[in-house]
């Protein structure tokens, strides 16, 4: 006997019941003696132990019912090796109750955030096979995700009921595409919906070009516009920005979305009149497309092969028109990705102040990390950190104590990295030739100019195993 967990997680949309559908009757169908059991509201469920047995008559007539039959909530990755208000270990609770229910595998349907705690709960021993749902088709791993078609079709048809308004009254409509921070959803029913101007987060917008094309539609006599706005766009000043900067710029701002904001600088700087749609969760609520229907039923399917197959660890994606499992490790969203991101070290004087700079500069707003290598890094930019113009490395590289190390510089780490050798040339450390080290690179490490800087193979500390411990910062 099998006994199988379903769990939805996250935000509902259109196929989740289709596509536990697909598991449930392929697992019926070569596995008589199969148990499903239905974890209610989510990981919420799991963390609380809140659980029902399902029979096959509930996934009968559920293929075209959106929603999701066992319920969801949204419990965020970031807080789950945090104690619940009652110091629970949430963690610990769900792989007790997974080992109470005597679950052989847990079926987690979800996106982004359910799938960094699904991987959590695989590296802590649990057997999970998991499903990509989202209407952002933002996972990674699978060129399409389920929900995602059928909220395209939604928008899209948002858009097409604007039309007829919009030529009637020759106003301006903006159209408010849902998506998080990926433009899928909005780029799709724009191009579908015949959209004049579409906004997509990963292309910063420039009211100038915008406006510029609205005149440039009223000269050549067309008498409306439609804007289809992905919820989360950015403008060039605002990419310009830290992220706290951001996130304080958008909290202070008097207009209830981006969308707004955009319609009040058009109004004021076009004259035309400007309404603002915004069809928020009717994106993901209702029945799903038959192309979704179909796509959840192949990878239901796909899933219970894996759990038949005793392959656990998964995730069940779609690529070129085939169903393959993705090792759950590997199934990061490019925002998550770009974070654990990290560059070589190179030091200050090894490579000009310009490249230096423009590393740090880059992995900053990408919120990943430069390293500084042993060259240290002038006042003025450890000075930048957690400004719009941060030139400051978030990795700081401690060799020999040498080199630009100040106390000033080792605060401002984010990481510190201590050099355990190097091997420019055999038998032999970094060299900076004389000639290399000019006023400014000497100032900045703290050593003569014109003089040759070269650091030891060996950490000059550290000539065993043992004296690693004997090491303080």
């Amino acid at each position: 006997m099998k006994r199988i967990g379903f769990l939805t997680s996250g935000g509902d949309c259109q196929s989740l019941n289709a596509t536990m559908r697909g598991v449930a009757k392929t697992l019926y169908e070569n596995c008589p003696d199969v148990e499903i059991y239905g974890v209610l509201e989510g990981y919420k469920g799991l963390i609380y132990g809140n659980y029902r047995k399902m029979e096959p008559k509930d996934f009968s007539g559920i293929l075209t019912e959106g929603g999701t039959i066992i319920g969801t909530s949204r419990q965020p990755f970031k807080k789950m090796r945090t104690p619940d208000e009652n110091g629970l270990d949430k963690v610990e609770a769900m792989k007790s109750n997974y080992k109470k229910w005597k679950l052989d595998c847990l079926v987690i349907l979800g996106g982004n955030g359910t799938h960094k705690t699904a991987n959590l709960l695989h590296e802590e021993g649990c057997n999970v096979v998991t499903l990509p749902k989202t209407i952002d088709n933002d996972i990674w791993g699978t060129d399409i995700t389920f929900g995602f078609q059928s909220a395209v079709n939604i928008a899209t048809n948002a858009i097409d009921c604007i039309h007829t308004t919009a030529a009637s009254h020759g106003r301006v409509f903006i159209v408010e595409v849902m998506g998080h921070k990926v433009g899928w959803l909005t780029l799709h029913a724009g191009i579908a919906g015949g959209a004049d101007i579409i906004l997509l987060p990963e292309i910063p917008y420039d009211i100038d070009s915008i406006v510029k094309a609205l005149e440039k539609r009223t000269k050549e006599g067309k008498r409306f516009s439609i804007l289809a706005v992905a919820e989360g766009c950015i403008s060039k000043e605002e990419a310009e920005l830290s992220k706290k900067e951001f996130k304080a710029k958008r909290k202070n701002s008097t207009y209830p979305s981006v969308s707004y904001q955009i319609g009040h600088e058009i109004e004021e700087r076009t004259g035309q009149e400007v309404r603002i749609t915004v069809p928020g969760h009717m994106q993901r609520g209702g029945e799903p497309c038959p192309y979704d229907r179909v796509l959840s039923t192949r990878l239901g399917a796909a899933a219970a092969r894996l759990i038949l197959d005793e392959k656990y660890g998964y995730m069940v994606g779609m690529r070129d028109g085939k169903t393959v499992p993705v090792p759950l490790e590997e199934v990061e969203s490019v925002d998550s990705i770009v974070r654990r991101f990290k560059t070589g070290a190179m030091s200050y004087g090894s490579i000009s102040q310009e490249a230096h700079e423009a590393l740090a500069i880059a992995m900053n707003r990408l919120h990943g990390k430069s390293n500084s290598g042993e060259g240290g890094e002038s006042l003025d930019r450890l000075l930048t950190k957690g400004t719009s113009e941060d030139r400051c490395s978030a990795i700081k590289q401690v060799a020999s104590g040498r080199f630009g190390v100040t106390s000033r510089y080792l605060t401002s780490a984010d990481e510190i990295q201590i050099k355990m050798a190097q091997g420019a040339k055999p038998g032999e450390g970094g060299h900076l030739p004389g000639k290399k080290v000019y006023p400014w690179i000497a100032k900045t490490r703290h050593s003569t100019p014109g003089v040759s800087l070269i650091s030891p193979p060996p950490h000059h500390d550290i000539y065993s195993i043992e004296d690693l411990s004997l090491i303080h910062i």
